[in-house]
Parts: structure tokens; C-alpha cells; sequence
């Protein structure tokens, strides 16, 4: 698919974006805006129809919920139930399995890895050929299940296995270098043998595309990892870099501000 389909796809995606947001009165935006252009990558650019898919950060399920919708893999007459009493479509992927694109319930941080990881192993004792994919936010890496899993899947080969980190510097306390620095964070993953790349601007799909082509050129048997620079709150300026933006509702005076900045 061509870079600039690729951008009219994230337009329209941040306007729904904005509007289910704002329907909801939901918050967790900034989460789904750092990792809407990385999302948006993986299903229509990156994945092929066998491969498999989990959100480990788990509260950016609203900017997944628009992409598979965006792709036809779920219904606007699902998406627009989001958040409501009794929609399969919660703040978090949900656990039961009947949300199509939806594999498992995601949002603890910490579990997604494990997760993909036994899918990626699965794919080894079945013979079913399919790549694994995992995006992991900063407060996973804080987890140690999820270093568990990473050497878990060095020991056992899994090049099946492409993590993918939406590295955006903030989380839920407090800026992630003074919550726990995970510096030098490239080095750690490089230390639990993983092939690493350094994506520098995770909010761009050229950048984005450079990052996934230098993966795949690597040949080596092991699992492959992809640190993305990200923006939290990316693509609605008064959002970006604002911790708040990790939990607030938008109002209809911020809607209708982020809405005219989009249309400009």
C-alpha cells in the first residue's frame, strides 16, 4: 500500500478516533494516539492475513478497536456501541474471545508478551507458518513477567516473534525515566538477545517503514524488536506530552478544538 494511503488512512482513523472518544467520555486517548500510526502500519502494511496480533498495553484498546474497523475486520455497528453497558468493546480488549481480531483480553501490563510468546512457540509445534506481533508500552517493561518472556523467547529461537514498543516516555505516575528507568533500554533488549532496531520517529510511517525493512533484512534465528520514539497524545497538539492526557475525557470545547486543528 502506498505512504499516502497510509496517511489518508490515519485521517480518517484520528477523526473516528476523536469522536468515539468524545461519544464515550472515555479517557486514555494519549495511549491510543502515541501507537495509532503503528497500529495502522501493522494491518495495512505489515501483516499478512495469518498473522497474529496482541496489544499488551491493553488501554490504547480504543485506537485498535478503530483500525479493525478501518479494515473491515469489525463493524461500525459494533464500534459504535464502545464503552456502553454490555458492548463487547470495552476500555480493555475483551477476555471472551467473541470480539473477531481480538485474541485475548489484554490490559494487566505485563502479560501481552507471554501471550505472544506462546503463540509464536505454538506456531513451531503445529507447523502452521505466521508472525507474532506485540506492542508493549513502557509500564510492560517495567513488569518482570515481561523480561521472563523475552528470555523465553531467545532460548527457544522464536524469529516468529517482532515485539514492538510504543516508547513514549510518559505513563500513568509520572514521566517513565523518574517511574523506572529502563535506560539504556536498546542495550537491555540487545542483552536478552533480541535483534534490535531503533525506530526515531514511531509517529511517522516512513520512519516506521525504515525500522521494519532494517528488521527484516536481519537473517538470524532469533526474536526481533522494534523501539519506536513515539509522541503521547500524538497528531492534537495541546495533548502531546501532557500526562493528563493518559486519563482525561475530552470536553466539547477540546472535541471541537481537535477537530478543527485535524480539518486545517
Amino acid at each position: 500500500m502506498p505512504k499516502n494511503k497510509l496517511e489518508q488512512i490515519y485521517q480518517q482513523c484520528l477523526k473516528d478516533l476523536l469522536f468515539l472518544y468524545k461519544n464515550a467520555k472515555a479517557g486514555h486517548i494519549g495511549a491510543s494516539l502515541s501507537c495509532l500510526k503503528i497500529l495502522i502500519y501493522l494491518y495495512f502494511r505489515q501483516m499478512a492475513k495469518a498473522d497474529k496480533f496482541i496489544l499488551s498495553k491493553g488501554h490504547a484498546a480504543a485506537g485498535l478497536y478503530i483500525v479493525l474497523a478501518q479494515a473491515g475486520i469489525i463493524s461500525q455497528k459494533d464500534l459504535a456501541t464502545y464503552y456502553a453497558d454490555g458492548t463487547l468493546l470495552a476500555a480493555h480488549p475483551p477476555c471472551s474471545g467473541k470480539l473477531k481480531g481480538v485474541i485475548f483480553g489484554t490490559g494487566s501490563l505485563g502479560h501481552g508478551l507471554s501471550l505472544a510468546v506462546g503463540l509464536a512457540l505454538a506456531s513451531k509445534f503445529t507447523k502452521k507458518k505466521y508472525q507474532v506481533y506485540c506492542l508493549l508500552s513502557e509500564g510492560d517493561c517495567n513488569e518482570g513477567s515481561t523480561w521472563e518472556a523475552a528470555l523465553f523467547a531467545a532460548q527457544h529461537h522464536l524469529s516468529n516473534l517482532t515485539v514492538i514498543i510504543d516508547n513514549n516516555g510518559l505513563q500513568g505516575f509520572g514521566k517513565s525515566k523518574e517511574v523506572l528507568n529502563l535506560e539504556p533500554f536498546m542495550k537491555k533488549w540487545q542483552a536478552f538477545n533480541f535483534e534490535v532496531i531503533e525506530a526515531q520517529n514511531g509517529n511517522d510511517f516512513k520512519c516506521l517503514d525504515k525500522a521494519f525493512k532494517k528488521l527484516e533484512a536481519i537473517k538470524k534465528d532469533m526474536p526481533k524488536c522494534i523501539i519506536a520514539k513515539t509522541t503521547k497524545g500524538s497528531g492534537v497538539s495541546y495533548m502531546e506530552n501532557k500526562l493528563e492526557w493518559h486519563y482525561l475525557p475530552m470536553t466539547d470545547e477540546q472535541y471541537e478544538i481537535a477537530l478543527k486543528e485535524l480539518e486545517s
